[in-house]
């Protein structure tokens, strides 16, 4: 089935994407960037900026789903240190994790999804979509702010808590994969030996890991069933083409609406599975629309799902009104800017 062989490598490289992150998080990397980041000296404006801009970077180099993952707490960590607006910084993290995931190939499984076909270089994939990247990441760093200015204008003393970095094995692996994603087309066998790897090594060094808790990183529970809903839905991509019809001659902010939409019905994974099978004028702009469009209604993306639970366990309970009340009107101006920017 031809929709299997190009489904497997972006489940594969996004396996080994978490699984380095989760050895990188073990030698204590995302801790101390928190810890940097309640540093930051001025008001919670600036502590904000610099705790989204870090949330930005890891999700471009390290994936949206480990972004979402590690970096929740980093955020909700540093409000906390600086008794700033919870809300904000927690809300934040999920729109921009979102709005990040733009930049590279492994940025996002949907990006992959939709290249799996006709794979590209990652420095090709990046020179496309840099400036819609750099567009998203700013309006929704605004955008934010403005929804929570008063929260965000109150002063505030920077944290005095000391930062040791340690540059480890998963540090320099993190480090490995993000040049393998920008010099090679398929970096995905690449990256899950060196994760794969990394955590064997951990696991026989008698350390204080266990099967379980690699097994609740990369969790064939739920990457399994959505690799077989990737092939079926690709399947059926390529043998009904009305969606084919619908965007093969649309212009790029057609399409990238199109894809938005049809992320809220029925999940951008699906959607990038469906797509994927279909001719489309504007790839970017779809990734754009399938990208963007999950921050307007949690329905949107399997990563919002997952947050939910994380910060609901770490003592922040958001709800559906706030997350569409900030949600839509980050998606629609960033999905019209970055549409018109590939």
């Amino acid at each position: 089935m031809q929709s299997l062989s190009h489904s497997w490598q972006p489940f594969v490289l996004i396996t080994g994407l978490l699984l380095i992150g989760h050895v990188a998080a073990r030698e204590g990397l995302f801790e101390s960037v928190g810890h940097l980041v309640a540093r930051t000296p001025g008001n919670d404006i600036a502590l904000f900026v610099v705790t989204m801009l870090a949330v930005a970077i890891v999700t471009a180099l390290l994936n949206l789903d480990t972004s979402v993952v590690f970096m929740t707490p980093v955020a909700l960590h540093a409000a906390r240190a600086r008794g700033s607006d919870e809300t904000a910084f927690a809300l934040g993290t999920i729109l921009m994790s979102n709005s990040a995931s733009l930049l590279l190939i492994g940025s996002n499984l949907t990006n992959m999804l939709v290249f799996a076909t006709h794979p590209v270089r990652g420095t090709v994939f990046a020179g496309h979509m840099g400036l819609a990247w750099l567009a998203s990441v700013t309006i929704t760093i605004v955008m934010v702010m403005g929804w929570r200015r008063r929260q965000l204008l109150r002063p505030s003393e920077s944290s005095t808590e000391h930062v040791t970095w340690r540059v480890g094995p998963g540090t320099v692996a993190a480090a490995v994969a993000v040049l393998l994603m920008l010099l090679t087309s398929q970096p995905a066998l690449f990256i899950i030996v060196i994760g794969a790897g990394l955590e064997f090594k951990d696991l026989v060094g008698h350390r204080r890991v266990k099967w379980r808790e690699v097994l609740q990183v990369a969790s064939p529970f739920v990457i399994l069933p959505l690799f077989i809903v990737a092939v079926v839905v690709g399947w059926l991509g390529r043998n009904w083409h009305t969606i084919g019809n619908l965007i093969a001659h649309s212009n790029s902010l057609t399409t990238a609406a199109i894809a938005g939409a049809l992320s809220l019905l029925i999940n951008n994974l699906p959607a990038a599975s469906l797509f994927a099978g279909q001719p489309v004028a504007h790839p970017y702009a779809l990734l754009i629309g399938l990208n963007l469009g999950p921050n307007a209604f949690v329905t949107g993306a399997m990563s919002t799902m997952l947050w939910f639970r994380l910060v609901r366990a770490d003592g922040f309970s958001p709800t559906v009104v706030q997350f569409v009340k900030v949600g839509v009107p980050v998606t629609v101006v960033t999905l019209c800017v970055a549409s018109l920017l590939v």
